[in-house]
């Protein structure tokens, strides 16, 4: 361990230690999503979901969220499952995106995920409480939340890009050591490549067998499960749903605000649209201006593009930014859906909830 990774470590630590001092539990069913890394493993799709999922299954789902860089102070709703409430600016790109995709499902902001959950069942409608089987909070990039008690945490890893050199924040892309997978109670491989390494001709285990196995010598019980994060539409920025076989055959160029850029790249060429270039690459959670607008617009006329293509969490942020005419008529989002084997669902809903605080 380098001497920034021993840095990061003792704050990890310190921070961990305080958390679990302060632990408490809410009086519903926790389950958690989150993950190792930094950069996009498919959180918020998963935790979406996992919310429709408990919703057709007769729970009443509520989302907890830090609402990464929204400015308003929580907890507060950014839904209370009848769309937005509040700007992206206020409830952050992820919190706005599950709130105007979610139909039935509130999302709480707060960064003290018990305060959200306390005040979302204080609050919520009484009809809310009482139909169906229970609360079940989706508690949403939780694995490193220590001051909230989970009854399921599942950790997602992204398959395409793993772990990197395994080595510990900012020196590598860990979040914590790599030991702490053993918590999870289960483990989700997403994105994972449609070819593995073994499959092209070199003999011994594939890229993802040799993922699989050191996962298991951390983690040898949990479930583990595969899961793909696929397109299944296209929507404009005023709203309007579109197929995905509007960009067949069309001249598309592409920007996002990813910590993964090059996922988006992979999920575009899988559909095997005419892709201009290389995808427009902005930092994680950019908050877009008009100076961004204009490199944009620039691009795609220097490109001669009939679509501009963008992430759901990109173009959410686009909404708060003065957008050209011609822009708005061309630029559209990908909508990521999370597919994943129906066991994992069952896995996760046969345990019954908590009973009192």
């Amino acid at each position: 361990m380098g001497p920034l990774e021993y840095i990061y470590f003792l704050g990890y630590s310190l921070k961990k230690s305080r958390g679990l001092r302060a632990k408490k539990r809410l009086p519903a069913k926790v389950i958690s999503v989150g993950n190792l890394t930094v950069g996009g493993t498919g959180k918020t799709p998963a935790a979406m979901a996992i919310a429709e999922e408990a919703l057709r299954r007769g729970y009443q789902p509520c989302i907890l969220t830090r609402g990464y860089r929204g400015k308003a102070e929580g907890p507060c709703f950014v839904t209370r499952g009848e769309g937005p409430l509040m700007s992206v600016d206020e409830a952050g790109d992820e919190a706005s995106l599950m709130a105007e995709r979610l139909k039935g499902v509130p999302v709480v902001k707060g960064r003290d995920r018990y305060e959200a959950g306390i005040f979302a069942l204080r609050r919520l409608d009484p009809d809310f409480l009482q139909r169906g089987s229970g609360v079940v909070f989706v508690l949403d990039d939780g694995f490193q939340h220590w001051r909230l008690v989970r009854d399921i945490d599942i950790v997602l890893i992204d398959g395409a890009n793993p772990l990197g050199n395994r080595k510990l924040l900012p020196a590598g892309r860990l979040r914590e050591p790599l030991g702490e997978v053993g918590r999870a109670d289960i483990i989700v491989i997403s994105k994972k490549p449609e070819r593995n390494a073994g499959e092209s001709g070199i003999p011994g285990p594939s890229r993802m067998d040799r993922l699989i196995d050191e996962i298991r010598d951390y983690n040898p019980g949990a479930p583990l499960y595969m899961a793909e994060h696929a397109a299944s539409g296209l929507r404009t920025l005023s709203g309007q749903d579109l197929p995905l076989d509007t960009l067949s055959g069309r001249r598309v160029f592409a920007f996002c605000g990813l910590a993964n850029p090059a996922s988006f790249r992979n999920t575009l060429e899988r559909l095997k649209v005419l892709l201009a270039g290389e995808v427009l690459s902005f930092r994680d959670h950019v908050a877009y201006t008009p100076r961004h607008i204009r490199k944009i617009r620039r691009e795609a006329l220097e490109r001669n593009v009939d679509w501009i293509v963008t992430t759901e969490k990109d173009i959410m942020k686009l909404k708060a930014v003065p957008v050209p005419q011609e822009l708005e008529n061309t630029l559209v989002s990908l909508r990521i859906d999370f597919s994943v084997d129906t066991a994992f669902y069952e896995n996760i809903f046969s345990a019954k909830a908590p009973q009192g605080a």
